[in-house]
């Protein structure tokens, strides 16, 4: 494609580093476009790349731009880690009035504990508003819903299997080799699939509520590397310009629930709104991809939609929303086989809800995703007429 086509560029993240804050940019340069073309930078946790693409989507509706390249990425190897905030100031003070020497600098120093030179400040996934890291929640929604420890390893041993299977099936052909660095061979394909037995799974220690939790390193997403992309047009410019596309992006919605006791379950709500919007229901929809942040938050949204209680007193709805069949859910794989760099996600969920429209000759996919703060989202995408 002629890089002169390309209206705008958008991608999501979530921890920025700060010589890279608006990363859109940077690698949109870095891949050669023209200077002249637009980028920005997103972010609303797990579901960024979302934000990026339904922030196309509405560019292009509103007649801002054509053609929209959406992306995500996240360096969860190399995140930033902050100072601890007396010796911030301190340096930030030594730089501003010039302390300059080995004896000025140890008095100007001299009142710092060891604490605040040692005390670095890690990123954590927990909710700022309520302190609880995610982990927990979701171990607690999982108790919730009575999603048992079998049940969650029996997911998650799906998950990495699938993901195996459509990867050995040339499924995931859109994944690009990339140089890591310091190793030699190019990698590509996704290195956090792991074909676990039962066994294996089952002797692995709970990760947060310990020594009871359900919830392990093993039935939870793995906190990768990765980046992702997709491109996005209007429909006549697309035949224009002699391209095929692969499915519509017909409707989204966005939700916000409490971030403490119903922080992963958005997705219940988004799912069902996004469907009503459009005007079909569950029967309609032949994929079904969904964020799998853990096996108990994923197990734990499919037990709610199918309580009468909890739809009737959670989500309005006159009885229960009904079961999701397991034989059309993430079928190659998932976040907990596939990985979860945070901005990065969204957009590998549908790319690989269209590639799965094809493969599996269906008409609408319904994507959902949990992200922190309580927020979910839910997106309709329809197959292009072959």
């Amino acid at each position: 494609m002629d890089a002169k086509e390309i209206d705008h560029v958008i991608c999501g993240t979530v921890i920025q580093e700060a010589k890279t804050s608006n990363i859109a940019r940077e690698a949109a340069l870095e891949a050669g476009l023209p200077d002249t073309i637009p980028a920005h930078t997103v972010t609303l946790a797990c579901i960024s790349s979302n934000v990026a693409i339904t922030s196309g989507m509405g560019m292009i509706a509103s007649g801002a731009a054509d053609t929209v390249v959406c992306g995500g990425c996240e360096t969860m190897s190399d995140v930033p880690l902050r100072l601890s905030r007396n010796l911030r100031h301190k340096l930030l003070q030594m730089n501003s009035r010039r302390i300059k020497g080995i004896p000025k600098i140890l008095n100007h120093m001299k009142d710092l504990k060891m604490k605040d030179i040692f005390g670095i400040e890690m990123p954590a996934i927990a909710e700022f508003s309520t302190g609880e890291v995610m982990g927990h929640s979701a171990d607690r929604l999982a108790s919730s819903f009575g999603v048992t420890r079998l049940e969650q390893d029996e997911y998650a041993y799906r998950s990495h299997h699938l993901a195996d299977k459509a990867a050995k099936e040339g499924l995931l052909s859109d994944v690009l080799s990339v140089k890591i660095p310091k190793v030699a061979e190019k990698l590509s394909t996704d290195n956090t699939i792991k074909l676990n037995t039962m066994e294996k799974l089952a002797s692995l220690r709970a990760a947060f509520i310990k020594p009871h939790g359900t919830v392990t390193a093993g039935n939870s997403s793995a906190l990768t590397d990765g980046a992702s992309a997709c491109l996005i047009m209007r429909e006549d410019k697309a035949l224009a310009l002699g391209y095929k596309p692969k499915a519509y992006l017909r409707t989204f919605t966005y939700v916000a629930r409490d971030p403490k006791d119903q922080l992963l379950l958005g997705p219940a709500y988004a799912m069902e709104e996004a469907l009503r919007k459009h005007g079909i229901t569950k029967g309609d929809v032949d994929v079904f991809e969904f964020h799998e942040a853990f096996a108990g938050q994923v197990l734990a949204v499919l037990k709610a939609l199918e309580s009468d209680y909890f739809c009737q007193n959670n989500m309005g709805l006159s009885e229960a929303f009904g079961s999701i069949p397991m034989e059309k859910l993430n079928n190659w794989g998932g976040s907990l086989s596939l990985g979860h760099p945070f901005g990065a996600t969204g957009v590998r969920i549908a790319t690989t809800a269209a590639n799965r429209l094809i493969a599996e000759d269906g008409q609408y996919a319904v994507i959902a995703a949990c992200a922190a703060g309580g927020h979910a989202v839910g997106q309709v995408i329809e197959r292009y007429p072959q």
